[in-house]
């Protein structure tokens, strides 16, 4: 069963970058045998930068399930997820991931995916994006307020 929602995201994938506004990725979430959602890469046709494949397909699986948990479910990806998809699989509490494609295989076809990745694996003061803290005191008060709040829902 695995190898076959795997040969469906890649279909998705396929067919939904055929004119070439879309990008050629895809993805399936199941359950328990069952498909709860789909998507492939409409990052361009959204005007969209986070609508890859499986954002998509993780935004539908939890339309479906009415809950922000993914736990129980398996993603499959016809692409090794890019660093944002990957921290969103876990955000998302996925418990397996099958891919057919790697983030090389990715970049070859003008895909960026290692760069991010790199620049995650730099300190902040080294990364192309500058970036800069402050307000910190109040940015904190409003953690400690959420900490007391009986009223929390906690993910």
């Amino acid at each position: 069963m695995h190898k076959q929602f795997l040969k469906r995201a890649i279909k998705l994938a396929e067919i939904n970058s055929r004119d070439g506004k879309n990008g050629p990725f895809g993805a399936i979430l199941a359950k328990d045998g069952e498909i709860i959602g789909e998507g492939w890469n409409q990052v361009v046709e959204l005007r969209d930068p986070s609508a890859h494949a499986e954002i998509m397909a993780i935004r539908q699986a939890c339309a479906h399930l009415d809950s922000y948990s993914l736990s129980g479910c398996i993603l499959y990806s016809s692409c090794e997820p890019c660093p944002m998809c990957l921290a969103t699989i876990y955000w998302a509490e996925i418990d397996r991931l099958f891919y057919a494609c790697t983030t090389e295989d990715a970049e070859k076809a003008g895909f960026k995916d290692s760069l991010v990745y790199h620049q995650l694996s730099l300190d902040w003061n080294e990364r192309s994006i500058t970036s800069t803290q402050d307000c910190r005191d109040e940015g904190q008060s409003i953690l400690k307020k959420w900490i007391s709040n009986p009223q929390k829902m906690t993910y």
